[in-house]
């Protein structure tokens, strides 16, 4: 409900800025400790960030309300924000986006933790689990970049706007595709954000659509297997809907106005 999600809101500022916070039956202040903001500020942001990899990834509707909580809290302590993204862009490179390449002299164990995938006890991940974690972060990040927390001070910019969606478009376009990971984020991101860039930048963003249509899919088809079909099918139909409807559905999950009365 927009009420609980107020008074999320309103904890984690007070905490920020301060104020005591009751918790867990004892009241804590970040005054208390010399780099206590600095700790709490690291730990809300890669707490943001678990919240991608996990929640999200399971429910892809509560990447607005996270999201929402995140980008008004952003706005008042950028600090948070900064944070929030170098632990997005260590758990998750696409989200710069960056295929990282294998150095020298670095262990295969390395290197898979470095493309993100949770490597435990010299066990890698399985691709299913390591893809639908990569998918949370994306979508929390394809949320956050279009959503203002609506009781804010409107004046100022977005800390983190559509104008970083649109070049993260731009760039994932201009890296060669890797099979399975690419067609899967494409899809993600559009979904979620693809309404509020079309909205945005109209012409250039359908220019976007066709070129994806027409040049970046078949580049994706050319490295992937007849076994990891799956995304860049949906991928493809999502774009083919599109350019066909001149529309791009609003993501489902969406916070309308009236969620902010209940």
């Amino acid at each position: 409900a927009g009420s609980k999600l107020r008074e999320v809101f309103d904890k984690i500022n007070n905490l920020l800025s301060g104020k005591p916070v009751q918790t867990e039956g004892q009241t804590v202040s970040v005054t208390q400790h010399p780099q206590g903001l600095e700790f709490v500020c690291y730990k809300l942001a890669e707490k943001f960030v678990k919240h991608g990899e996990g929640e999200v990834s399971f429910h892809h509707d509560s990447a607005f309300p996270i999201a929402v909580v995140l980008s008004g809290i952003w706005e008042l302590h950028p600090r948070v924000g900064d944070i929030f993204l170098a632990h997005l862009h260590k758990k998750c490179p696409y989200s710069v986006p960056f295929y990282p390449a294998r150095k020298e002299g670095t262990s295969m164990e390395e290197y898979q933790r470095i493309l993100g995938y949770e490597v435990h006890d010299s066990k890698v991940e399985e691709q299913d689990h390591f893809l639908k974690r990569m998918s949370g972060m994306i979508r929390l990040y394809a949320a956050i970049i279009q959503l203002r927390w609506p009781y804010g001070n409107k004046q100022g910019a977005h800390p983190h706007g559509l104008s970083y969606g649109w070049r993260w478009l731009a760039q994932m376009l201009n890296l060669e595709p890797l099979a399975d990971v690419t067609a899967m984020l494409l899809l993600d991101f559009l979904e979620v954000c693809g309404n509020a860039l079309m909205k945005q930048y109209g012409v250039q963003f359908w220019k976007t659509m066709f070129y994806i249509q027409k040049s970046y899919i078949p580049r994706i088809e050319a490295v992937t297997s007849s076994g990891q079909m799956g995304c860049l099918s949906r991928l493809k139909n999502f774009v083919q809907k599109c350019l066909q409807a001149k529309e791009i559905p609003l993501p489902k999950g969406i916070l309308t106005p009236s969620f902010w009365r209940t």
